[in-house]
C-alpha cells in the first residue's frame, strides 16, 4: 500500500523517514531551545509552498517578526508563502483590573488559545501546519490530565481537514511527559552536544513513526546557511552491485611483487606504521597507477595541509594539483574538530556515487579518530564505510599512524581486522644508520610474499630493494644482521 508523502525538504531526514512524514497526521518535533526546531518547521512548509501546499506557522513562543528574522538569516523569503499567525494572551487577561478571582486565569487562557488556533485553521484551511511550541499550552493546562484531552481534541481537529501538522516541544517544561509521545503518529528528536574541543554536534533520532519503515538510531546533523542538513547513518548492506574482481598493479613492480601481483578492486588496505615512514607516498603511489588506467580518485586529508601535500610531492615529480585540476583526482582537507563522522562519510559517498570515483584514500585513521566520541563507534563506522566502498567497487586505501619508532608498536584503535590488505612499515637500524622496511601482513584476496624488504624514499619516489634474507629481528627495531649488505650499501659500491 502507497502512502501519501509529505517531504520535508531535508534530503537526509526524508531518506531516514522512507519519503517524508505520512499526510494528514500530527508529528511531534522535540528539542532543547537551539537544537534547530524552527530551521526544520519552516523548511518544512516551504516544501510545502513549493508544491503548491498551504502553510500556516502559529507561534506562541516566537514573535512574527522573529520568526521573519531567523528565516532571512538562511537566505529565505517566507512573505507569500507562508501564512504567521503570532497567538498572543487576550488583552483582557493582560490587564491587572479585568482579572478573574472566582476562575483560574489560565483556564480562560487555554480555551482562548483554543479557539485562537481553532479560528485561524478555519480561516486560512492550511495542508501543512507548524505549532510552536507545546510548551506553553502545558503550562496553561497545568495537569497532565487536562494537557492531554486538550492534544486530543487538537489531533481530532485537524483529522478533519487532513492537514499534516508538525508540534514543536522544546522540552522547558515537564521532560518526562510523554503525553503527545502516545498521541503523536511520530516523534523525531533533535539533540545539541558540546564535544571538549571544537564546534559543537547536532543529531537527529526518530524515535516513534507508525506504520511506516524508517532508519533507526542517531543521524548527524549540522545547521548551515540553507537550514538543517541531516546525513543518514550508512548501512552498507543497502549497496551493492554487481562486480567482477580483478587484481591491479600498484605500479611499483617490488610492491606489486610483495603483494603476489597488486591490489585487487574493490578491497580496502590498511598502511600502517609510525610517522614519516611514507604511509602517504605508497597510498599516492597506488593512487596515480588507477588515474593512469583512466579511473578517478579521491584524496581525504585529515592531517597534512594541502598546500605542504602539494609542495612535497612536486619534489618527487609527482603534480597533484596538475591532476586535481583536470578532475582526475579530488582532494579535500578534512577539519577533524569542525567535522563529524557522519558528514564525513556522506562526502565519500558523494564522491563515488556521483563522480564514479574508483580509488579512496583516507589520510589518516588517527585524524578520523580524533572526530569520533569513543572508539568503538569508530570501529562502527569504517567497519561501515568500508563494506559500503568495497560493494561500490571502489578500491580503500586507509593510513594508520603508529605510536613509537622501533620496537613495539601501538595504533590508536586497532582496524587490522576490517581491511583486507594490511601494509606494515617500520623503521630498523643498521651499519649506523635508520632504514625503513616494508611487509605484508596480511592480504584476504590471494597469496603475498612473507619477506620484508628495504625501502627508500627519495627525490625519485618510492625505491623497494630485495628481500632481506640476511637480517633477523628487523620488525623489533634492531636486527642482527649476516650475509650481504643491503641495497643502499651495494647503490654506494
Amino acid at each position: 500500500m502507497m502512502v501519501d508523502r509529505a517531504k520535508t525538504g531535508i534530503w537526509g531526514l526524508d531518506d531516514i523517514l522512507s519519503g517524508g512524514l505520512s499526510k494528514g497526521h500530527i508529528f511531534l518535533l522535540e528539542g532543547a531551545p537551539g537544537t534547530g526546531k524552527t530551521t526544520v518547521a519552516l523548511q518544512f512548509l516551504l516544501e510545502g509552498a513549493r508544491n503548491g501546499e498551504k502553510g500556516l506557522y502559529i507561534t506562541l513562543s516566537e514573535t512574527e517578526e522573529e520568526l521573519r528574522d531567523g528565516a532571512a538569516s538562511h537566505g529565505w523569503d517566507i512573505d507569500g508563502k507562508i501564512d504567521v499567525f503570532e497567538l498572543l494572551p487576550p488583552e483582557s487577561l493582560l490587564d491587572e483590573e479585568q482579572q478573574q478571582s472566582l476562575l483560574y486565569s489560565s483556564d480562560l487562557e487555554l480555551g482562548e488559545t483554543t479557539r485562537q488556533i481553532f479560528d485561524a485553521v478555519e480561516r486560512l484551511k492550511p495542508a501543512r501546519l507548524v505549532l510552536d511550541s507545546l510548551s506553553e499550552i502545558r503550562l496553561l493546562a497545568q495537569s497532565s490530565l487536562r494537557y492531554r484531552r486538550q492534544i486530543l481534541a487538537i489531533k481530532h481537529y485537524f483529522a478533519r481537514y487532513a492537514t499534516t501538522v508538525m508540534l514543536l516541544d522544546d522540552l522547558t517544561a515537564e521532560v518526562a511527559d510523554k503525553t503527545v509521545h502516545s498521541v503523536a503518529h511520530g516523534v523525531f528528536r533533535l539533540e545539541e552536544l558540546a564535544p571538549d574541543y571544537g564546534a559543537e554536534r547536532r543529531r537527529v533520532r526518530v524515535i516513534k513513526y507508525r506504520g511506516s519503515k524508517f532508519r533507526g538510531g542517531f543521524h548527524d546533523a549540522t545547521i548551515t546557511h540553507g537550514g538543517l542538513n541531516v546525513f543518514p547513518r550508512l548501512v552498507a548492506s543497502e549497496h551493492k552491485i554487481g562486480l567482477v574482481r580483478v587484481t591491479q598493479s600498484t605500479g611499483n613492480h617490488e610492491l606489486d611483487s610483495l603483494l603476489g601481483g597488486g591490489i585487487e578492486n574493490g578491497s580496502s588496505t590498511l598502511v600502517l606504521g609510525p610517522a614519516g615512514t611514507g604511509k602517504s607516498l605508497l597510498t599516492i603511489v597506488n593512487m596515480l597507477e588507477a588515474i593512469k588506467r583512466g579511473g578517478k580518485a579521491a584524496f581525504f586529508a585529515f592531517d597534512e595541509e594541502l598546500g605542504l601535500l602539494f609542495n612535497r610531492m612536486l619534489k618527487m615529480g609527482i603534480d597533484l594539483a596538475a591532476l586535481q585540476k583536470s578532475g582526475q583526482l579530488i582532494i579535500e582537507q578534512v577539519d577533524a574538530a569542525e567535522l563529524s563522522p557522519g558528514e564525513f562519510a556522506h562526502r565519500v559517498r558523494r564522491q563515488v556515487d556521483e563522480k564514479d570515483i574508483k580509488t579512496v584514500v583516507i589520510d589518516s585513521l588517527n585524524g578520523y579518530q580524533a572526530a569520533m566520541p569513543h572508539e568503538n563507534s569508530l570501529v562502527l563506522h569504517i567497519h561501515e564505510l568500508l563494506q559500503y566502498l568495497n560493494r561500490r567497487g571502489a578500491s580503500t586505501f586507509v593510513t594508520v599512524a603508529q605510536h613509537g619508532l622501533v620496537g613495539d608498536m601501538k595504533a590508536p584503535v586497532d582496524v587490522t581486522y576490517l581491511a583486507d590488505t594490511v601494509i606494515l612499515l617500520r623503521y630498523f637500524e643498521a651499519f649506523g644508520s635508520v632504514r625503513r622496511a616494508i611487509s605484508i601482513i596480511k592480504k584476504r584476496t590471494g597469496s603475498h610474499e612473507a619477506t620484508i624488504r628495504e625501502y627508500r624514499i627519495d627525490n625519485r619516489g618510492l625505491t623497494i630493494g630485495e628481500p632481506l634474507t640476511s637480517f633477523h629481528g628487523v620488525l623489533r627495531g634492531v636486527p642482527s644482521y649476516s650475509g650481504n649488505t643491503l641495497m643502499m650499501e651495494e647503490e654506494k659500491s
